[in-house]
């Protein structure tokens, strides 16, 4: 029987980071289900879920410890087999000059009307023509089952204006994603 594994992996940059880990998996009969990747300043970071024999698993363990001689370090979760959530996708976009505490007030909005975020990306750039910085966020969120998404909308505008952001948010559905 394959166990799920979840593992977050952190490392200085350099090439080859996935192939080393990749490697490591099939020589114990593992399987690379998904994952999401990124350089974030000068290191590598990512979280993978993978499935491997059970009989594998604890030599597996003992291999990725190992890793951390190369200064990779590898935290491991056994995964679970929960059912997967159900709600409306949504899509949040986020854009605004950046400054502390953008992101605790998105998601403690979200938080407080039982919104679970799926996928987060971030990232700070300079802003070309007024200077600053430019805060940007996307998102895939989850709308628990009564939450309409128009009550998310005006949710978000109102705090959007507080903290001088731009904010979009549009079904899944409206975005030909589903």
């Amino acid at each position: 029987m394959a166990v799920d594994m979840v593992l977050s992996v952190i490392a200085t940059d350099r090439p080859g980071l996935v192939q080393t880990l990749s490697e490591l998996l099939v020589r114990h009969q593992g399987n690379w289900v998904d994952s999401s990747m990124a350089r974030l300043g000068s290191d590598f970071a990512g979280i993978v879920r993978v499935t491997v024999p059970e009989t594998e698993v604890e030599p597996f363990k003992l291999a990725l410890a190992a890793l951390g001689e190369d200064g990779i370090a590898v935290t491991v979760r056994k995964g679970s087999k929960t059912a997967l959530p159900s709600g409306q996708w949504v899509w949040l976009e986020l854009t605004g000059g950046d400054h502390p505490g953008i992101m605790r007030d998105i998601s403690t909005a979200l938080s407080q009307q039982g919104v679970s975020i799926q996928e987060l990306k971030t990232q700070i750039e300079p802003a070309s023509m007024a200077g600053g910085h430019l805060f940007t966020a996307e998102a895939w969120v989850l709308l628990p089952e009564g939450l309409e998404i128009d009550v998310l909308r005006q949710e978000l505008e109102r705090i959007a204006s507080d903290i001088m952001v731009d904010i979009s948010v549009t079904g899944a559905e409206e975005r030909g994603e589903l």
